[in-house]
């Protein structure tokens, strides 16, 4: 087992790094919340007092944080300076590509191996240990990040180059957020076209109009597995993430002259979504809106 340095214990940090200690891992801790670092504790970590700390003597650095602003700051001004040079950098926040391309080329320049490997689940998946995730990087990289992510995850997938892992995030969470939308509007349709609603489950999920939406997370309450609408859309992915996501989704669209505008469409949505008050609610909550509009 491993010295492994974990930056970022929030809503998903907290739980992947839970997940690395339950493996037997020696996780050093840090976080800005007191509260985060009490939790970590009990999950097994050990607290420190910076990100500094957290680094010495690490095999491995994992970050997870809120946004590129916070990932280059953390490792130009903490990482770089205090990771040994034989450690792996593995930032699994979701960014834009050029920051992490930049972070990547930055740690290459200091002679430090570094993927970028934001991840797919949300929170659930990442208390349970069962994220997907997605990794930009060198071959070597790769294969010296994969046992640690396996720790963490139910799969570990290449996707390419430094950033590429940001690429296939954002491609995945727009269709997410296309597909949910669509999905909110064919069970309000069915619904006014008197069609039971589980009927309608019954139907679409073993047909062509099955997705993960339906299927897994279905946004109407009691149909399907559980999930956040059968509590009143507690927990799951906030729509303020989902948003996130959409917004950098279309922030890559426009740098590389794509045209994406059912995504421009979805993150119009969940802005105003957002706007309303909605931000920590599950992203399937959008439902609620479209069901009010005329």
């Amino acid at each position: 087992m491993a010295r492994v340095a974990f930056i970022g214990l929030g809503n998903m940090g907290g739980g992947m790094a839970a997940n690395l200690a339950k493996k037997g891992h020696d996780v050093r801790a840090f976080d800005l919340s007191a509260d985060a670092l009490d939790k970590a504790k009990a999950a097994g970590c050990l607290p420190v007092a910076s990100a500094v700390e957290a680094c010495d003597g690490a095999e491995a650095v994992v970050t997870m944080l809120p946004a590129g602003k916070h990932v280059e700051g953390v490792y130009s001004d903490s990482v770089f300076g205090a990771a040994p040079a034989s450690a792996i950098l593995i930032d699994c926040s979701t960014i834009d590509v050029a920051t992490a391309k930049r972070v990547g080329a930055a740690a290459l320049a200091k002679g430090l191996t570094m993927v970028d490997a934001p991840v797919s689940g949300g929170i659930a998946a990442a208390t349970a240990g069962t994220l997907t995730f997605m990794v930009g990087g060198a071959a070597e990289g790769f294969e010296r990040a994969e046992p640690f992510l396996a720790d963490m995850g139910k799969a570990v997938i290449h996707a390419g180059a430094s950033g590429a892992g940001q690429a296939a995030k954002i491609c995945n969470n727009m269709v997410l957020g296309a597909e949910m939308i669509a999905t909110c509007e064919a069970f309000l349709l069915a619904d006014k076209l008197g069609l039971d609603p589980q009927k309608f489950f019954d139907i679409a999920s073993v047909s062509s109009g099955q997705s993960w939406s339906l299927t897994s997370y279905a946004p109407w309450p009691g149909v399907g597995p559980e999930t956040p609408a059968d509590r009143d859309y507690q927990g799951g992915f906030a729509t303020a993430l989902m948003l996130k996501d959409l917004r950098l989704a279309m922030e890559a669209a426009a740098s590389v002259d794509a045209d994406t505008p059912m995504g421009a469409r979805a993150a119009e949505l969940y802005a105003k979504f957002d706007e309303a008050g909605n931000g920590g609610l599950d992203f399937s909550a959008i439902i609620r809106m479209l069901g009010h509009q005329s």
